[in-house]
């Protein structure tokens, strides 16, 4: 069976093996059809064909080993029940240990003295490991001992599944009609679309890897970019809000207890210029943690309520919501606007009224969590929208909320620090205003990077800090312990830290937890019940504790430096001096020139640059959740020079509308399909 032009439509039911429940789990990744699942891209390689001399093993790689079974296999189930099968291998340079987890039929695949190659990754405990490997017969090593592509999946499908779908899927190809036509694939010498395809999913090489994978990461972002001049050029065809001129901005920053910095000035002249103008603004507003970024969101929300518009804030969190509705009440106590606050947890009957008053436009600044886009909530005029921590929702929750009103204007909050040079690129559909400068008299934080001998020193610190009055953030990089990750967990460390501080309350919170009870601790925490909150990444965006002096991070190496940056952001919120020690754990150089970097800047730019330099790709901005464009392919940092080349395609194709032309017609269809939009030949 061949599929060809029909391919987008073939249903992927058709291939063998797939029984509802496997559809249903395709489905859950967004696969329905062959070319949804021939798109399903690799989100990495095992190269089996690595085999590495157990001498030259360095912790965390994973590669081959070709081993001689060198100890008899022992079956041992440990104090917590987990079943483990152990043995040591040997080569001529040294010897391993190999751990599986819950697998005793492992045992009888393997003979006493036999070789055999092992595929995992090195964990370094009291000696090396090698865990949870695959097991490689030396018969099958041209079979197995190849680049093997890794997929991204749900629970319920394995590799194997997905691995035998896709080769179904390509054993069907027949002459695949290219999206891309000749004049684009020429001109950026891009590789055979089919060729592409096949060679993505199952390459021989490493090498005929890099040659093949360009092309559908070009066409990926070429189809982004399209995307984002389309909308930008929509919005500049529309006419948006022109707000009146504000007579109580320059009375209400004289009364601010504080002076403006040069950058939350220049900021607010840029929004102030969009909002007076016929344009719809659509404004990304960066800083780091205490810039200042919501007193210049306020000011916005003052010129809209006086041109008789009401505005619209929106939080990831209940709790940040809420301090975000104390703030902008306080700053809004002066003047005659309503403030009000909507959450999941705003009680029906006060719910019920608030959307009374929000629809008649007795309420004029509506400050929640995605309370506000839920279907009943309707606005009486909306004209600006504001949401914080933007990569906390869906880029579709955030055309929600802006479609409560006609074309209002949109403000962009975030403290995540994205090199400027990516962000004009990602953002293509949003003009930026960073604020660069610390509002004067706040305090460095000092930081310190230690190892674990001063243990001790540091217990005594925090001690000292809790009898002071003040309070404490420690950070763990996993919520329980794992038998297989060498890393400190949020639910020991509290244990263990009550155990240790008697006289102190000691509170946890992690991801597991219910909202509501996360919410509950961080009041505590915020309130002064709690001393010393222990805790994973969830504090990374949170609530404001002006009394929280002190910040320790466990396995500090673990964490990429942006995210480092972002925790530390959780101290100096106050008058005291704070501190933020990281302990390093790691022993490579590597992990001690990155950390090094956080004791040297406070700049979130900076950090975030040399995060990239020195910890490469990796997992060191996932797009998910920063709500950056969930792509197939692309690595929107190792990619750069593909993503200006496909910015560079987009603008000629947009300068001399070249969709409207039929050899671009499969490129404008993809982009109809994948961004949901109507080009109506305006592109």
């Amino acid at each position: 069976m061949t599929v060809n032009t029909d391919l987008g439509k073939s249903n992927i039911g058709i291939l063998k093996g797939l029984g509802k429940v496997r559809i249903s789990l395709f489905n859950k990744m967004g696969i329905y059809n062959i070319e949804d699942l021939l798109h399903h891209f690799p989100r990495r390689y095992e190269d089996r064909g690595n085999i590495k001399d157990i001498a030259r093993l360095s912790p965390e790689e994973s590669c081959s080993v070709l081993g001689t079974v060198s100890y008899p296999v022992t079956n041992i189930r440990s104090p917590r029940g987990i079943h483990l099968t152990k043995t040591l291998v040997r080569d001529n340079t040294g010897t391993l240990e190999i751990i599986w987890f819950n697998q005793p039929y492992i045992s009888s695949k393997m003979v006493l003295g036999k070789k055999y190659i092992f595929y995992g990754k090195i964990n370094k405990a009291s000696r090396m490991q090698m865990i949870n490997p695959l097991l490689i017969e030396l018969k099958d090593r041209e079979k197995e001992c190849i680049l093997m592509p890794v997929y991204p999946s749900v629970a319920g499908l394995s590799q194997f599944q997905i691995r035998n779908a896709v080769k179904q899927a390509l054993d069907m190809l027949s002459n695949l009609p290219d999206p891309l036509p000749s004049i684009i694939r020429h001109k950026y010498h891009l590789a055979d679309y089919e060729e592409s395809i096949r060679n993505i999913h199952f390459p021989k090489d490493l090498n005929t890897l890099d040659l093949y994978r360009h092309r559908p990461v070009f066409q990926e972002l070429l189809e982004f970019q399209l995307a984002l001049l389309f909308m930008r050029k929509q919005e500049n065809m529309t006419d948006g809000i022109v707000f009146n001129q504000s007579r109580l901005i320059g009375s209400f920053v004289k009364e601010l207890p504080f002076e403006l910095t040069d950058a939350q000035n220049k900021v607010f002249n840029e929004v102030y210029t969009d909002m007076t103008s016929p344009k719809i603004m659509n404004r990304l507003i960066q800083g780091d943690v205490g810039s200042g970024k919501t007193v210049v969101a306020v000011m916005a929300m003052l010129v809209a309520l006086e041109s008789g518009y009401q505005c619209a804030m929106m939080a990831p969190t209940e709790i940040l919501a809420q301090q975000h509705y104390n703030t902008v009440s306080k700053f809004l106590e002066n003047v005659p606007y309503r403030v009000e606050l909507l959450t999941g947890s705003t009680s029906q009957k006060q719910a019920g009224e608030i959307l009374e008053k929000l629809k008649n436009g007795e309420i004029s600044a509506i400050i929640g969590t995605h309370a506000l886009i839920k279907e009943k909530v309707i606005y009486h005029n909306l004209g600006l929208v504001i949401t914080d921590e933007q990569h906390r929702f869906g880029v579709k929750q955030r055309a929600v909320l802006s479609q409560k009103g006609t074309n209002p204007d949109t403000i962009v909050m975030t403290a995540t620090p994205i090199p400027r040079t990516l962000a004009m690129i990602l953002y293509g559909d949003l003009d930026i205003s960073v604020i660069d400068e610390m509002p004067p008299g706040r305090m460095k934080i000092k930081t310190y990077v230690v190892s674990e001998e001063y243990r001790d020193r540091i217990d005594k610190f925090i001690a000292k800090e809790v009898r002071e009055g003040k309070q404490v953030y420690i950070i763990c990089p996993l919520v329980e312990d794992s038998e297989v990750i060498d890393a400190t967990s949020a639910v020991k460390t509290a244990e263990e830290t009550a155990a240790k501080f008697k006289n102190f309350k000691v509170g946890i919170i992690h991801g597991k937890m219910k909202s509501a009870l996360k919410d509950d601790v961080m009041n505590d925490f915020s309130k002064g019940v709690i001393d010393i909150l222990v805790s994973t990444t969830v504090v990374e965006v949170g609530v404001d504790v002006p009394n929280a002096s002190l910040m320790i991070v466990e396995n500090a190496e673990r964490f990429g430096l942006a995210q480092l940056h972002q925790l530390r952001g959780r101290v100096g919120r106050g008058k005291n001096q704070s501190y933020c020690i990281l302990f390093n754990q790691g022993e490579s150089e590597i992990s001690k020139e990155r950390l090094d970097v956080m004791t040297k800047s406070t700049d979130g730019f900076y950090i975030s640059e040399q995060d990239l330099k020195l910890r490469g790709p990796g997992e060191f901005f996932g797009t998910r959740q920063h709500g950056l464009p969930e792509l197939k392919i692309a690595n929107l940092y190792t990619d750069m020079s593909i993503l200006k080349e496909a910015q560079e395609c987009a603008e000629t194709i947009q300068q001399h509308h070249y969709l409207e032309q039929d050899e671009f017609t499969r490129l404008k269809d993809r982009v109809i399909h994948l961004y949901n939009m109507n080009f109506g030949g305006q592109l």
